[in-house]
């Protein structure tokens, strides 16, 4: 596996809260730990966007695996743990992590676009 070099940014970024305006804010979490079957990439994480009075509205993180819905058959295949909650009750859908950069890059991408639906509304 090639070097990650976002992985310090992320681990920079650890126990930070981000104003996001209007009440909103964003918190990132992300420690080093084992790599593993689960966790190739060594990182804990989670980032997560929250409504004014503390709710989580979208999340990424990697704290449990993803169980596919029901029709579809797992027995034998690595559930992922990277993940995304796209919104309050979502159970969580793979996310493909690549690299630290792009996980920071993609969270505050779908960030932007959360909070400019909400604005709209």
């Amino acid at each position: 596996m090639r070097e990650d070099h976002g992985i310090k940014t992320l681990l920079d970024l650890h126990d930070q809260i981000i104003d996001q305006g209007g009440g909103y804010w964003v918190k990132i979490e992300a420690w080093v730990v084992a790599i593993s079957v689960d966790i190739p990439h060594g990182i804990r994480y989670s980032l997560t966007l929250h409504e004014p009075y503390g709710k989580r509205i979208l999340g990424y993180d990697n704290a449990h695996a993803v169980k596919p819905p029901k029709k579809f058959k797992y027995a034998g295949t690595r559930l992922p743990y990277d993940h995304k909650h796209r919104h309050v009750s979502d159970k969580g859908v793979p996310y493909a992590f690549k690299d630290a950069h792009q996980l920071l890059s993609d969270f505050f991408v779908e960030v932007d676009h959360v909070l400019e639906e909400i604005r709209k509304s």
